[in-house]
């Protein structure tokens, strides 16, 4: 079976002087303070893409076309984690940012398809003013900025409109504590699939249609056993989890017939947030969900 997961890209920075950029400018679309372990993770900012002034001005690798003001302002108190910006967009989008210690970092195409990312590994606190360029002269596309400590993005749709999954929401069907050697198992959660959200906007390689909760929610004390998660119904279903790592994980008739089921060898213990997907939008049907150790569905 296949799992998937976001990666980050790392960027390269570049100094420069006498810029038409102004970091000391009003963002065109607000500021926010973040500190270490914010929720809702990914934070999301709707923002049109684009400008006049070349940043290939920059030097380095940065590309596009993007606005003497910045586009957002980030204020970030750092912790232990990487911090990754990302922005995604139907259009083909560049990152600008000047970071808290006065260098420019940039990056193009290092997310998903023509999408820009980028992680700062040990990221400071400070100031990150962040620009989204347009590639092409002219182009003032529709795009989501994302700010992650997870490794996370949300995605723009190409029907129009944002990725609206969110882990902070509680579960739709409730959630569970379970332990290594657990009894009985499979435990088995009865529930409704689908939703009016694409997988493949939350994660690369993702498919069906989810909720904007999760569907359930599993703590596990991980043993030496594998931590089983599959699906049962009469309906094409899939799978998206968010483990522990932060990362995504997804299958789509890795289980019985064309039912999902994903296998962790060497599962961590944590959070396991669940989404079972219809893969067809507006599905809908009924499905039991089964955590086990010792078998899939």
């Amino acid at each position: 079976m296949k799992t998937v997961y976001l990666a980050a890209v790392a960027a390269i920075a570049v100094t420069g002087t006498g810029l038409a950029q102004d970091p000391g400018a009003a963002p065109a679309f607000g500021s926010v303070s973040l500190d270490v372990g914010f929720t809702p993770d990914p934070y999301t900012v709707d923002i049109t893409s684009g400008g006049t002034i070349n940043a290939r001005n920059l030097g380095g690798n940065c590309r596009g076309w993007v606005a003497r003001a910045p586009d957002f302002d980030l204020y970030y108190g750092a912790g232990s984690l990487p911090l990754t910006i990302a922005a995604d967009s139907n259009s083909d989008t560049t990152l600008v940012i000047n970071g808290p210690d006065g260098r420019w970092y940039c990056d193009d195409d290092g997310g998903d398809g023509l999408n820009p990312e980028i992680t700062f590994g040990s990221p400071q606190s400070g100031l990150y003013d962040i620009w989204i360029g347009s590639y092409s002269e002219g182009d003032y596309a529709d795009a989501t900025l994302s700010i992650s400590e997870l490794g996370q993005t949300a995605s723009y749709s190409s029907g129009g409109g944002y990725s609206a999954v969110d882990m902070s929401l509680d579960a739709t069907y409730g959630s569970r504590r379970l332990s290594a050697g657990f009894s009985p198992d499979p435990y088995v959660v009865n529930m409704t699939s689908g939703g009016g959200n694409r997988a493949s906007d939350v994660a690369s390689g993702c498919n069906g249609w989810v909720a904007s909760a999760p569907d359930y929610e599993l703590s596990y004390s991980a043993g030496s056993l594998p931590l089983i998660l599959s699906v049962a119904s009469n309906s094409d279903t899939t799978l998206m989890v968010n483990g522990p790592d932060g990362r995504w994980y997804c299958n789509d008739d890795g289980g019985s017939g064309t039912n999902p089921s994903l296998r962790f060898d060497n599962p961590q213990s944590g959070v396991y947030d669940i989404w079972v997907g219809s893969y067809s939008q507006g599905g809908g049907a009924n499905a039991n969900l089964h955590i086990s150790e010792l078998y899939s569905q």
